[in-house]
């Protein structure tokens, strides 16, 4: 199990410098001079000549990008052109809300997806295996943000029992915890679809299974069958699932921060596009990246708890 662990984390090596890279070339070949994007149309050539020497685009090709690659490595992504603000103190002060909002949908998806895909996989072509998968197929269709002005419509403008948008600092209280409700559903009604489809067809394959008709002609109950055999087997093609979506979650972040009006990382690359603020996005963009490389470890990894034989093949 440690060599697996180890062999993954060297994987990510490679994995990491190519986002780097990725990262620093949207300066590069961004249309145009980027220091005379950054300043606006109103900027004197002095001015054009301070952005480009304080972000270092007077110097090789090369050397900028190694330049770059020590700042990443020791977190010092640089200045914000607009702020003036470091983006480190930036990120990581709006990092905290997309994460706990990103979490918080993850948890609600895969609960109810979990839930609604075991039911619809035992209870094959029942009334509740049809609702569910119809209900899912809706979550799957609908934009993200339209269902956040449909349910901010009904729960915050109508039946006033939820606040519009924002999310306090103390996510934890019950202010908090009212506040994050509706965008966590908002962004978590995909995933729940999308992991209700797959749990329902991974348990309809397990259920093919020779050893599931040999237990249940041994005389096995039923709960037994599908919490001991047909779950455990069930649930690795669905942590895929869960795992890869963790990722499109903290992506997907940025509409519903901006629906919601919640200060996350999401929203800051929206505000640091607009401006072209490209020192904020490229912090943006490699945060998300370097999560979502990372989640995908904690899945690897989960795969190799779940079937040993992964970690010696």
């Amino acid at each position: 199990m440690i060599s697996y662990i180890i062999r993954r984390l060297i994987l990510i090596v490679p994995v990491l410098i190519g986002v780097s890279i990725l990262a620093f070339l949207m300066t590069v070949l961004a249309p145009g001079d980027p220091a005379s994007i950054m300043a606006g149309p109103q900027a004197s050539e002095s001015d054009i000549e301070n952005i480009r020497v304080k972000l270092k685009l007077d110097r090789p090709l090369h050397i900028r990008y190694f330049t770059f690659l020590k700042g990443i490595v020791t977190f010092d992504l640089g200045q914000s052109v607009q702020s003036q603000k470091p983006v480190r103190e930036m990120l990581l002060t709006r990092y905290p809300n997309t994460l706990v909002l990103a979490t918080a949908s993850m948890i609600i998806a895969t609960i109810v997806g979990l839930i609604a895909g075991i039911i619809s996989g035992v209870k094959q072509y029942s009334v509740f295996d049809y609702m569910s998968m119809f209900v899912a197929l809706i979550g799957i269709s609908f934009p993200t943000f339209w269902i956040g002005l449909v349910l901010m419509y009904i729960f915050s403008v109508k039946l006033r029992i939820l606040p519009v948008s924002g999310l306090p600092a103390e996510w934890w209280t019950v202010e908090g915890l009212r506040h994050l409700i509706l965008p966590a559903i908002t962004l978590g009604v995909y995933s729940a679809a999308l992991i209700a489809r797959m749990t329902r067809s991974s348990i309809l394959d397990i259920l093919q299974n020779d050893y599931i008709r040999t237990a249940k002609a041994k005389g096995v109950k039923g709960k037994r069958i599908v919490f001991k055999h047909i779950l455990k087997n069930a649930f690795i093609p669905v942590i895929t699932v869960i795992g890869l979506n963790f990722g499109r979650l903290l992506a997907g972040t940025v509409i519903t921060e901006s629906v919601f009006g919640i200060n996350g990382i999401g929203r800051l690359a929206v505000r640091a596009i607009n401006t072209r603020d490209f020192p904020v996005v490229q912090g943006c963009v490699l945060t998300i990246a370097f999560t979502f490389v990372f989640i995908n470890l904690i899945v690897d990894i989960l795969y190799a708890f779940l079937d040993p034989r992964i970690s010696y093949s």
